[in-house]
């Protein structure tokens, strides 16, 4: 998920003068037990919360609530379980039947159907709709008609799509795709009620899902609040009566407003603060293993940071990067230095390595400061590294990796911190190509394979390859490992396709982030998914 960002902070008392609504809060509920209501922070999304147009942390946390797919990734294991799909079967792993569950419905009664898919992914793919997510149909045949890489479209419908009947529908790939069936709990492939289309703007204002929760209003700047859908025929029902979502430009304010016993949950404990948290929380402070990892990504539409000698410029100032040294002094062991482009979450046979980036991720100031001699020195003689500044916790860890090569060069200015100030306007100039160097490159797990932390960011043209990298050998090894449908055979070729991300240091790892999260003695059973998404449906209000 591109763009990850735990942004918050205290917009409280100009979004209650302007939209007269309430900003954090623990008893925001006005009573506890299970309809009591859970207060937590949150960053306004980039992107309106369609399915197929929302590719962030923030927009993803209430689309987990509102609805549910053919697939859902269990809370604690991370695995791709059944839940609206009563069957997904193939013989050749690019011919798939889907049989979907009957007795499911949106929160507005239409019942969810074949055609509730169809129609969603229909919609997403499609180039005129520009959702941020259609990259995710690109393997469903006929996607290069409906959403072509230049042009117009000549089809608006996915070719691979039928509806059979109400609850049979089949998908032909365009390739082999053997994990196909396990990347369908991801929030793109989720189904929409005709609602979505037939009044699509009064959709957008009040989205409509078949999750457990339903969206009772949403001031922007502020608060979005959720509340539980009695109706939910799911066995996973809310445990509580809802969830305020409350909009926190600053961490460290939506820290404070926990410990003072206005919130309830904070779901990205700030770097600074971590000195503190076990003395403040106690046990109501989670640090648990999250498949993110974090990278510095290049701009390769910049030429300078696109010649072939420039490899040695990036793997140099992967040399002078003291990850050990930063991530137990600014981030109190909260993040583990990085071996690979993957996260340990996967464990070795989903295709983490401890070994794969070798020497390139080790410090050593004197070879840093050869490598970018011989790669031709810094583009413009500075680096500056890109990030979103409404989250303090960036500020610090970019302003360490400044000084780590500073140190390691011998020059205090060859590396600067650049801040965007808000996380919208850092994705939007990402989105513009407009990056004047390295730029930070969160990356939380779509679904837990070791293809989602290298497709979507390295292969030619994918989603989130924001930098615009490419390399054929690489998309080549990518092909081949999705066609495989040994899964150990399919797993050793795309850490052959990693190896090239390593060769050509396409982009720099970092670390490896924990789910940091902190809660009131209001709530209870408060938990940490592998994506680092609070489990929402499962907190008790005492």
């Amino acid at each position: 998920m591109r763009g990850v960002t735990h942004a918050k902070g205290a917009v409280c008392a100009v979004a209650v003068a302007l939209a007269a609504v309430a900003c954090g809060g623990g008893s925001s509920g006005g009573g506890g037990g299970a309809d009591g209501i859970v207060s937590s922070s949150w960053g306004d999304p980039q992107n309106p919360l369609e399915p197929a147009n929302t590719n962030e942390v923030q927009g993803g946390k209430v689309l987990d609530m509102l609805f549910r797919g053919l697939k859902r990734y269990d809370p604690k294991t991370g695995e791709a379980k059944d839940m609206l799909a009563e069957k997904i079967a193939t013989t050749d792993s690019v011919n798939f039947t889907v049989t979907v569950k009957g007795g499911w419905t949106f929160s507005n009664g239409e019942k969810v159907t074949a055609k509730s898919f169809v129609d969603a992914w229909n919609y997403g793919a499609n180039l005129k709709n520009n959702q941020k997510n259609a990259y995710f149909f690109g393997y469903i045949d006929g996607y290069a008609q409906v959403h072509p890489d230049k042009g117009t479209p000549t089809a608006t419908t996915l070719s691979g799509l039928k509806v059979v009947n109400d609850t049979t529908f089949t998908v032909k790939l365009s390739q082999k795709f053997s994990t196909w069936p396990d990347t369908l709990g991801y929030a793109a492939f989720s189904p929409l009620p005709q609602a979505f289309f037939d009044s699509h703007d009064a959709w957008l204002s009040k989205p409509i899902g078949n999750g457990p929760y339903t969206v009772d209003s949403y001031a922007k700047g502020s608060k979005l609040a959720m509340r539980r859908w009695d109706g939910y025929p799911g066995t996973d029902k809310a445990q509580n009566g809802g969830v305020d979502l409350n909009v926190y430009t600053d961490n460290n304010t939506a820290y404070t407003d926990l410990t003072a016993g206005n919130l309830d949950l904070v779901d990205d404990v700030p770097a600074s603060q971590l000195k503190n948290v076990q003395a403040d929380l106690g046990g109501r402070y989670i640090n648990t293993p999250a498949g993110i990892i974090q990278t510095l990504a290049f701009p390769y539409y910049d030429k300078a940071w696109n010649t072939p000698n420039a490899v040695k410029v990036r793997q140099g100032l992967s040399r002078a990067i003291n990850r050990r040294q930063i991530t137990d002094t600014i981030f109190q062991k909260t993040r583990t230095p990085a071996k690979d482009w993957t996260s340990p979450v996967l464990g070795a046979e989903g295709g983490f390595s401890d070994t794969l980036c070798g020497d390139a991720c080790e410090y050593n100031a004197a070879e840093a400061k050869k490598l970018i001699t011989e790669g031709g020195g810094i583009p413009g003689g500075q680096v500056k590294i890109s990030y979103n500044a409404d989250s303090g916790s960036h500020k610090e860890w970019v302003d360490a990796v400044c000084n780590s090569i500073n140190n390691a060069l011998g020059n205090d200015r060859a590396c600067v911190g650049n801040p965007v100030g808000t996380f919208a306007d850092f994705r939007n100039q990402i989105g513009q190509h407009k990056m004047p160097g390295p730029f930070r490159a969160g990356w939380q797990m779509d679904y837990p394979l070791i293809q989602n932390f290298l497709q979507p960011l390295y292969y030619t043209n994918a989603s989130s390859n924001d930098g615009l990298w490419s390399n054929a050998e690489f998309d080549k090894l990518v092909d081949e490992a999705n066609a495989e449908s040994d899964a150990k055979k399919a797993v050793e070729t795309f850490q052959k396709a990693e190896g090239v991300v390593r060769d050509q240091m396409a982009a720099i790892p970092l670390w490896y982030q924990n789910g940091s999260a902190g809660y009131s003695e209001r709530v209870s059973n408060v938990a940490l998914n592998p994506f680092s998404v609070p489990v929402y449906n499962e907190i008790k209000v005492k």
